[in-house]
């Protein structure tokens, strides 16, 4: 099985912990993944909305050195260019892509950005559930979109071509960012507000925003945006996300972003060891080889490759 995720806190919470990603208890560990090939994850830096300024920086860099003794550890390629991507995909093998999940890391200081593309992040989650210095995240007032100040950074990080994340986002924030930006844009976890209705959830048009721009949506696996009744969630659930979004014509748009290590899974999950099932069930449900393939890695290889032309 090929496999590309989009979003997970793994090193995170390693980082926290004090402790290796062969930690049993998370839900991604390198015995976990031993089958897929090739098996490409996003691993994102989450900076709690009570650590701010230098502080959050800090994290940053603390939480990318982590990876790189993980990843020489564990004999894990740090992708550093989408040829990388193009590497793996010909040859196999596993890989790491570092994310931010939560601007605050610039400090509200502009030329922090420049850390971004010296520590090789490839993807920026713009805030977390609350208000940082570039606007209002899912559960703030839902008019309060990009600050000023959030407005330079899009423009910034586009110039640096690192792919702007609207996962988070309040509704005003993401129209915002819409209007703002010009290249293609992920929510790299986030699933649809019509099956499940919760303000971290895409609506219809949101997701029909992102497809008419090339962009990509990655299905989360957390049980409280699976389900209505988070306590009866299954990963049927995912299966339902997912073809409501290609009701919506989202062949070519649905990927994965599991939140693996940041989410309270279903009970029938018990981590990325259950990805084969998650699998199956869509073959069972009479999907194709090739559309299950495009949802869990041909999606994301061709967004990632295409993404500065």
């Amino acid at each position: 099985m090929r496999y590309i995720d989009f979003h997970c806190d793994t090193i995170y919470e390693a980082l926290i912990g004090g402790c290796d990603i062969s930690n049993p208890s998370f839900h991604i560990t390198p015995e976990k993944t031993r089958i897929i090939n090739p098996y490409i994850q996003c691993f994102a830096i989450c900076v709690p909305e009570e650590i701010v300024k230098d502080d959050a920086t800090l994290m940053f860099k603390q939480a990318y050195k982590k990876l790189v003794e993980q990843c020489a550890k564990y004999d894990i390629k740090i992708i550093k260019s989408y040829k990388d991507i193009e590497y793996l995909y010909k040859n196999g093998g596993k890989g790491a892509v570092f994310t931010v999940e939560n601007a605050s890391v610039l400090a509200g200081k502009l030329e922090n950005i420049k850390l971004f593309s010296d520590y090789g992040v490839k993807i920026v989650t713009l805030t977390w559930n609350g208000e940082n210095e570039l606007g209002g995240g899912a559960q703030t007032n839902e008019k309060l979109g990009l600050t000023d100040f959030g407005t330079e950074v899009i423009r910034e990080l586009e110039n640096k071509k690192i792919i702007i994340d609207v996962s988070h986002a309040s509704d005003k924030l993401f129209y915002d960012v819409v209007s703002n930006s010009k290249r293609p844009l992920i929510a790299t976890h986030s699933n649809s507000r019509s099956v499940t209705d919760v303000k971290r959830n895409l609506t219809d048009e949101q997701f029909e925003i992102i497809k008419s721009r090339g962009g990509v949506v990655g299905l989360n696996f957390h049980r409280y945006f699976l389900n209505n009744n988070p306590q009866k969630a299954s990963m049927y659930d995912i299966l339902r996300h997912c073809e409501y979004f290609l009701s919506l014509g989202g062949e070519n748009t649905v990927a994965i972003g599991a939140d693996f290590d940041g989410c309270e899974l279903p009970d029938d999950i018990k981590g990325i060891d259950s990805l084969g099932d998650i699998y199956e069930m869509f073959l069972s449900h009479n999907y194709s080889e090739s559309l299950v393939d495009k949802i869990f890695f041909e999606n994301a290889r061709e967004f990632c490759k295409n993404f500065d032309k």
